[in-house]
């Protein structure tokens, strides 16, 4: 951003209200915040985030993270990736402590609760997988042996409601940032199956408002009747799921990139259970259900702040900027290119497209990201860092490890083009074992399966599993503003870990052997 550039306020209809004079102030003080000479030489404070971090592992939180007594795994997750994200590595010892921590909240009856003696709960459950991926390993001490996934997967099926949805709790309420943090878990442990999956595409769909973002869920007794508590009579009426259900609440943020990242990972199951509108099929199959996507990335876009907001995100229409949704909803708009196959690296074309191929070649350098990078990355370095370390919403406000994490992984999001790559696709396919697979499963239920469901089975993972390790750093893409002295490691646009993480993991719990990320030499 150019110390020339005019940074005109948010136009207003000279009616002042709470809201408005809010913003106003909020531009304000943003705007104190660019550097006199621009922001080509603005540094990311690594060290002052680094040992804020430290800080927290090694001395404990203050007194404020008291109320986050049931995260526990979260705090631990936050840190440890934060700590990926800066490219520092842990001890030994760290990594011990934590895993020690970390089994200390699997509950006995399957999944993670958020502190000791607490209910298991999916959102924990998510962030302790999280945690293990990055300081776990197979072995004796590695933690991951550990992990109880029979118990988790029956924890799982436990939650699941007749609509396709998941209570986050027993007796707690449905939630799509449960769905997301169940599905991510399944896909990293191998716990995907049918019946695990049965209905959730149709019960996100309805959670979609008609701004284009996602609500936290939908109306239960909508078209479920017979289930609804608040029916005054009785009714036969079975569930469909093709009927509209009212979305709970207005799109927000983190709603929406749970939905989103949801949908990319039921990709695979959507193809193999669901019919295209209008494709005959031998087998009587529903009909897949449809999310708005072009409405979906409007509403992502629109959520990015003017020049005189340093681009920043908000997560609900008419809020405040804030740091955390440059990775719910900028982190999001790189979903929703995937969906849009929008910078997705096709494979290469056939002999006789040789035309064509050339005519796309001056394009090559041109950045099609759908959101402003260069701005989010100015916002995080401008507004986003506290002067003592840490990462923020926004000034006044002081750093956390929530907001550590997100504004740092929305920076990953905002320098690094992650996107599906055929190539990679292929070429995990043309490694899959589904014996070794099989042999891994940690659901228990493949044993008792018919040798049709077990082969749907066999398909529904190798292609889930080749759909999500496909992401890869397109090459020549990078931006990093005020230099690559700002660098941060990229991080994986579902999971939200480092590639190095996630494939460890995966190649564990599957029992694969996956192709290099590394490029081949040529032998000397």
């Amino acid at each position: 951003m150019s110390a020339a550039i005019v940074l005109t306020p948010t136009p207003t209809d000279g009616f002042h209200t709470q809201t408005s004079s809010l913003q106003e102030a909020t531009e304000k003080l943003i705007k104190t915040h660019v550097p006199p000479g621009g922001t080509s030489q603005v540094e990311l404070q690594k060290r002052y985030h680094f040992e804020f971090l430290l800080r927290n592992l090694r001395q404990g939180f203050p007194e404020r993270y008291t109320s986050q007594d049931a995260s526990q795994p979260w705090l631990i997750y936050w840190t440890l990736h934060g700590f990926s994200l800066l490219g520092a590595g842990l001890d030994d010892l760290t990594k011990k402590r934590s895993i020690e921590t970390l089994l200390a909240l699997q509950h006995p009856e399957g999944g993670f609760s958020g502190g000791p003696g607490q209910a298991a709960h999916l959102l924990p459950t998510y962030a302790a997988v999280c945690a293990f991926a990055i300081v776990g390993r197979p072995g004796a001490g590695g933690g991951w042996e550990l992990i109880d996934r029979q118990k988790m997967y029956r924890f799982f099926m436990s939650l699941k409601q007749p609509d396709g949805s998941f209570l986050v709790s027993h007796h707690g309420e449905v939630d799509v940032r449960g769905i997301y943090c169940l599905l991510v878990v399944a896909t990293l442990l191998n716990l995907l199956t049918p019946e695990l999956l049965a209905g959730v595409p149709d019960f996100l769909a309805t959670c979609q408002t008609y701004e284009g973002g996602f609500g936290n869920a939908s109306f239960p007794g909508w078209a479920f009747e017979a289930d609804d508590p608040e029916s005054e009579k009785p009714s036969t009426a079975s569930f469909d799921p093709t009927a509209p259900r009212p979305p709970l609440g207005e799109a927000h943020g983190g709603y929406t990139f749970c939905a989103t990242a949801s949908w990319v990972i039921l990709q695979s199951y959507i193809e193999q259970h669901y019919a295209r509108p209008g494709v005959s099929s031998a087998a009587s199959l529903p009909l897949r259900p449809e999310i708005n996507t072009r409405g979906l990335l409007r509403w992502c876009t629109q959520m990015q702040g003017l020049p005189i907001e340093l681009g920043g995100f908000r997560g609900r229409t008419n809020k405040l900027v804030d740091g955390c949704y440059s990775w719910w909803v900028g982190g999001c708009v790189v979903l929703v290119e995937a969906l849009l196959g929008v910078g997705v690296l096709r494979d290469s074309p056939t002999e006789g497209d040789g035309g064509e191929e050339e005519g796309h070649k001056a394009w090559d350098d041109v950045d099609d990201s759908l959101f402003d990078r260069k701005a989010l990355q100015e916002y995080i370095l401008c507004a986003g860092q506290h002067p003592a370390g840490g990462l923020r919403d926004k000034p006044p406000k002081p750093a956390d490890a929530y907001h550590t994490l997100y504004c740092a992984a929305g920076l990953s999001a905002a320098q690094h083009r992650v996107v599906p790559s055929d190539t990679r696709r292929h070429a995990v396919i043309s490694a899959w074992n589904p014996v070794q697979a099989r042999a891994h499963d940690g659901t228990g239920v493949v044993s008792a399966a018919s040798d049709a469901e077990r082969e749907k089975l066999d398909v529904l993972r190798r292609e889930t599993c080749a759909h999500v390790l496909s992401w890869t750093e397109e090459e020549g893409t990078a931006l990093y503003v005020g230099g690559s002295a700002n660098r941060v490691n990229a991080t994986h646009p579902v999971f939200n870990l480092t590639v190095t993480h996630s494939d460890a993991m995966m190649a564990y719990f599957y029992g694969q052997t996956f192709p290099s990320r590394l490029p081949t030499r040529p032998k000397a």
